[in-house]
């Protein structure tokens, strides 16, 4: 029977749109793109393997002709469209509405060859009304978005694979460089450095305590004897004084404790007092920068788990389309607001005309929406069924677009001026108090934007004072004197980091949170709480950069390259001499490379010389380590290296830390003591890894000794024996189990944990919460510990628990992602096939889905039994593994992260004339 296929990304989106579409639409999932340029030397198809150009996978030489490939994981699913397509008496494609989902849609079309009428369907919620709507108003491909797309494709992939193998030979093996992740990293470096460079300076202020009639406030010193008193603003960052040409009173503690003393039993007068109306309007709508800042700020989500979770609510009708820069809110959306602010607060919280709001950041592209709730009315966050990191970030999507059209927030900003005889030589002392009183919420009852600084006050808290007036005189209870330290520039949070590169206009906020995460991955940054710390390995990469290709770092030049992308998009300049004077010529990034790499020395571009240091840090092949000279016995010269553990990051290492490891590795380790029972020496060392204690000396009698990490948050300075023997006895055993089986805590390569064995194999782990001691945690928290629900990657709760195969160590269990169901063990993930659910799949099934998996090479680190048991079952054998020769394995483009693919994809003629007739039509829409 004749039926209309519908093509779509994702099984979940699938899923979602079948129940608004009639009976006789079949609908399909391309499970993202199904081509892409060759990701390395095996999937460069036979007939380009000896063309120079063909490791690139763009031949230069021939108007910059992309050569696309179906990598091997997306065979089965195009031979499964085109069977679908068979059928079929009309092809709708209805992929994202972006520059991605139209390429996807036009890889499709080229791949497919349909015989049928097709069409473009697009949409930017899932809800029956917009579906409806997206079938009457089909439209043909729009080929400025396909040509835009793979312009920046294009680009992306001739900076990272022409710059990427000349850091694997200056520095390292396995960099990345990328246009617009490069960028990013000399922004974190720069951070960094200045961090370092800082000098900090010290002051004293005092802060008072009054009450009148009853009630208490407080007050600060601004001013003695006329002079502004010096605040942490008023220092130099690079020496610690205070800034040339200032004309303030620095104080210092033996006067503020003199001062203290004199004003607290002085008579205070109020001197002025001063009322501010003011008005806070309510902020607009999300793009999908701000969500990823809000989402950091308030709900600690990194901005690849922000995208993950929209992506699963857009696919799941829950919210609008989650990739757009537009601020804007159709008709449809301010009148479901509206009606949230009536039925919520009331009438007398609705803004007195609907709010429109204009996009303000640089290349901003007012395709699409902003982010809000599906549908003509918005479900309320406790109607949606949601719930953990889903729901938070839904309601925080709800409120900011509910507060959007709520009436201004009216505010009274409060001042009031006091003055003190501190009588002598001390003089007059002037302080302020200050205050905010709230007189209509307004848009604060729904939604209050955060802020980078946790310890900020949100705009929604009063700060109340007490009635006075001119000539008051009220009592003082206490007054404090305080000493401050400046502190360095913060370190980039990812909400910061996010908003500077939209603010300077590099990149395209929808490859933010792939760009970071490939920082992160790459080992070009750590994250500690919430901020992002470049490694040693960055400042290397930033240095290198920085002198021989200082344009491909450089803010400016980025934003006025990705200011010609978006004219190429529009038509406005041609793409074909863009990338001939980026890359060819004199001056292109093809000859600059070639020239230069003969004058950059590895040895200089391994090198991170940091000021203050006794040594250099350099970079090797398992890590940065410490260099420096020292005179041996006999009075000769030698080099003397250390490795550096990798938690140091080139912000906490100084000359005490340096000199301390470079200690170590000439004398040997550091006895703590010996061991009661044994009479072994207990050493505290530093590796590769951390510092880590461990019982005896290497011998041929004990070639491995005892060893065991220190927790995260163990200063070394501070271990003692007692702790060291704590953690060299580990794992201990807590107790029984009430279901049987022992308890035991012990501390492993992700931290502490504790384990219930359950005999036969059987473990069920859970890893201690950052207040648990794995010395002290007793029997009562592990099984409480034990209790709780386990969770997979990302914070998700598992479905359901599987059980553990026989001769693993990890259990299967089931997890709803954003791409649908899956198994997981240890790292090797499997999606369910179509019709199974976490209900009925059963441990036997979920063995042969992991195994075939890790067979196919795509699962991640070691295998798990299930893999070895299938492919002992099917004479499967080890994973090939990609040429180290050829393309370019791990260098990465400035937006997305390298993906996995066939090994040998077909080379036919069909393909050919596609990809030549597809070329064409590019050219001629960029014409």
């Amino acid at each position: 029977m004749a039926h209309t296929l519908v093509i779509v990304e994702s099984p979940t989106k699938a899923r979602t749109i079948r129940g608004f579409l009639p009976k006789d639409f079949r609908v399909e999932a391309s499970m993202g793109h199904v081509r892409d340029l060759p990701n390395n030397a095996s999937e460069i198809p036979a007939a380009h393997k000896g063309e120079k150009w063909a490791n690139l996978g763009v031949n230069t030489a021939n108007a910059f002709e992309p050569l696309y490939v179906v990598p091997k994981d997306k065979k089965k699913v195009v031979k499964e469209l085109k069977e679908a397509l068979k059928g079929a008496d009309q092809l709708l494609l209805a992929t994202d509405e972006d520059r991605e989902g139209e390429s996807i849609s036009w890889h499709l079309l080229q791949l497919l060859g349909p015989k049928v009428p097709v069409k473009r369907m697009v949409f930017h919620e899932i809800t029956k009304e917009a579906i409806g709507r997206a079938l009457d108003q089909t439209r043909e491909l729009d080929m400025e978005l396909v040509h835009a797309q793979e312009t920046r494709r294009i680009l992306d992939r001739l900076v990272g694979y022409t710059l990427s193998p000349l850091l694997w030979k200056k520095v390292a093996w396995g960099l990345s460089a990328g246009r617009v992740q490069s960028v990013a990293v000399r922004l974190l470096v720069q951070r960094e450095r200045a961090r370092r460079a800082f000098r900090s300076g010290s002051y004293w202020d005092l802060k008072a305590a009054l009450e009148q009639a009853g009630s208490g406030f407080e007050a600060k010193l601004t001013h003695l004897r006329g002079e502004r008193i010096a605040g942490g603003s008023d220092f130099d960052e690079t020496t610690g004084a205070i800034k040339a040409g200032s004309t303030v009173k620095l104080l210092a503690e033996d006067e503020a404790r003199q001062l203290q003393d004199a004003v607290q039993a002085a008579t205070w007068k109020v001197k002025t007092v001063e009322e501010k109306p003011t008005v806070r309007r309510p902020v607009p709508p999300f793009t999908t920068s701000t969500l990823q800042q809000e989402a950091n700020r308030k709900l600690r989500l990194s901005a690849r788990e922000t995208m993950r979770a929209a992506q699963g609510l857009y696919e799941r009708g829950f919210i609008t389309y989650m990739r757009t820069d537009s601020v804007h809110l159709s008709d449809q959306a301010i009148t479901a607001a509206r009606s949230c602010v009536s039925e919520k607060y009331g009438k007398d919280y609705l803004s007195p005309a609907p709010r429109q709001f204009s996009t303000k950041a640089r290349n901003a592209q007012e395709a699409h929406e902003a982010i809000r709730p599906a549908g003509e009315r918005f479900r309320t966050p406790s109607d949606t069924g949601l719930d953990g990191r889903d729901l938070a970030l839904y309601e925080l999507i709800w409120k900011r677009t509910v507060a959007s059209q709520m009436a201004d927030a009216r505010l009274t900003m409060l001042s009031v001026e006091l003055e003190v005889a501190a009588g002598g030589s001390l003089g007059t002392a002037n302080f302020r108090a200050g205050g905010k009183r709230i007189d209509f919420a307004g848009f604060f009852r729904a939604y209050v934007e955060g802020s980078d600084d946790p310890d900020a006050a949100l705009e929604g808290q009063e700060v109340l004072l007490p009635a006075l007036a001119v000539g008051d005189s009220p009592s003082c209870k206490a007054v404090e004197a305080l000493g401050h330290q400046t502190q360095p520039p913060a370190r980039y949070s990812e909400a910061a980091l996010v908003k500077m590169l939209e603010k300077e206009g590099i990149g395209r906020p929808s490859t933010y949170a792939s760009i970071i995460g490939t920082i992160v991955d790459r080992g070009y940054a750590t994250q500690q709480g919430n901020a992002l710390i470049p490694s040693f390995t960055a400042f290397a990469v930033t240095g290198l950069l920085e002198e021989h290709f200082p344009d491909l770092v450089d803010t400016s030049f980025t934003a006025r390259m990705e200011n010609t992308l978006d004219e190429i998009s529009h038509g406005k300049v041609s793409w074909l001499p863009y990338l001939e004077a980026f890359y060819k010529g004199e001056t292109g990034l093809e000859t600059q490379v070639q020239q230069r790499e003969g004058d950059i020395d590895p040895g200089v571009s391994r090198t991170v010389e940091l000021e203050g240091l006794p040594c250099v840090v350099r970079i090797g092949r398992f890590g940065a380590y410490l260099e420096t000279k020292r005179v041996s016995e006999d009075g000769s010269e030698e080099l003397l290296k250390a490795t550096l553990p990798q938690e140091i990051t080139p912000g906490d290492l100084d000359a005490e830390k340096a000199e301390l490891i470079l200690k170590q590795k000439a004398e040997g380790p550091e006895s703590l003591g010996e061991d009661p029972e044994t009479g072994e020496a207990v050493y505290l060392l530093f590796g590769q890894y951390g510092p880590y204690v461990q019982k005896g000396q290497v011998s041929d009698e004990n070639p491995k000794p005892k060893r065991a990490s220190l927790p995260k948050g163990v200063k070394p300075e501070e271990l003692s024996l007692a702790d060291a023997l704590g953690l060299l006895r580990l794992p201990r055993l807590l107790g029984e189990h009430p279901d049987g089986g022992k308890v035991q805590a012990g501390l492993g390569r992700f931290g502490p944990y504790v384990v219930h064995d359950k005999g036969k194999g059987e473990k069920d782990y859970r890893s201690l919460k950052a207040e648990d001691d794995v010395l002290t945690v007793g029997l009562e928290r592990a099984l409480e510990l034990l209790a709780m629900p386990k969770r997979g990657r990302g914070g998700r709760t598992a479905l359901k628990d599987l059980g553990t195969p026989e001769g693993a160590e990890e259990a299967i269990q089931v997890f709803d992602g954003p791409y649908g169901l899956y198994v997981k063990q240890g790292k090797v993930n499997a999606s369910l096939p179509e019709g199974i659910t976490a209900e009925t799949i059963t441990l036997e099934q979920a063995v042969e889905l992991l195994g075939a998996k890790a067979a196919s090479g795509k699962g991640k680190g070691r295998k798990t039994a299930s893999s070895k048991a299938t492919a002992a079952k099917t004479g499967v054998g080890k994973t090939g593994t990609a040429s180290k020769t050829g393309t370019p394995k791990n260098a990465a483009s400035g937006t997305s992260a390298a993906k996995p693919a066939a090994k040998k994809p077909p080379a036919t003629t069909k393909t050919g004339r596609l990809r030549a007739s597809a070329v064409r039509v590019i050219k001629a829409a960029g014409s």
